[in-house]
Order: C-alpha cells, then structure tokens, then sequence
C-alpha cells in the first residue's frame, strides 16, 4: 500500500461491513434513545464501534491482521474498462 494513500482505499470487505455496521447502530441509537449532543452521539458511536471490533475478535477476526484488499482505484478502472467493453458489444449488436 503506497503511504500517501487513504487506508481505505485498501479495507477489506469485512472491515468496511463492520463499519458501516457500527454506523446503523449509532443511527438506530440515537433515534431510540432520543440522543443529542455530538458528545453523546460520539460515545455512542465509539461504543457501537468497540462492540463490533470484540465480536469480530472473538469470532477470530482481527481487522489489522487481515490482508489488504484490492485497490480501489484498479476496481474503479477496470469497472469502467468492462463497462465500455459491454457497451461497445451492445452497440455492435445493434447494428
């Protein structure tokens, strides 16, 4: 991974699943328990986070020693290569 890229770019499936869970959670909280504030809504953020991180552990996953994903920056181009690909077919057929 090159230094000067965003960590993100490279998060596994998982790690990005995790997050993504973290944030429904905190969303649903903050409705349900009627939240307010940005430090209430932090704590509860970095709680639901937490929660997932030791679920994850102790199912045997842990996030930073999972392998990094594909760029997304060559998932991003060759969707687009596949995508004009199709294109081009579809228009050959067409004619």
């Amino acid at each position: 991974m090159p230094q000067s890229r965003p960590l993100a770019d490279f998060l596994p499936t998982i790690s990005i699943k995790a997050k993504d869970f973290a944030a429904e959670m905190t969303s649903v909280n903050v409705q349900t328990k009627d939240l307010q504030g940005e430090a209430a809504i932090t704590r509860e953020h970095v709680d639901n986070n937490a929660a997932v991180r030791k679920m994850l552990t102790e199912r045997g996953i842990v996030p930073e020693n999972l392998p990094p994903a594909e760029d997304v920056k060559k998932v991003e181009r060759r969707l687009a290569s596949e995508q004009k690909r199709l294109i081009k077919g579809k228009k050959r057929e067409d004619k």
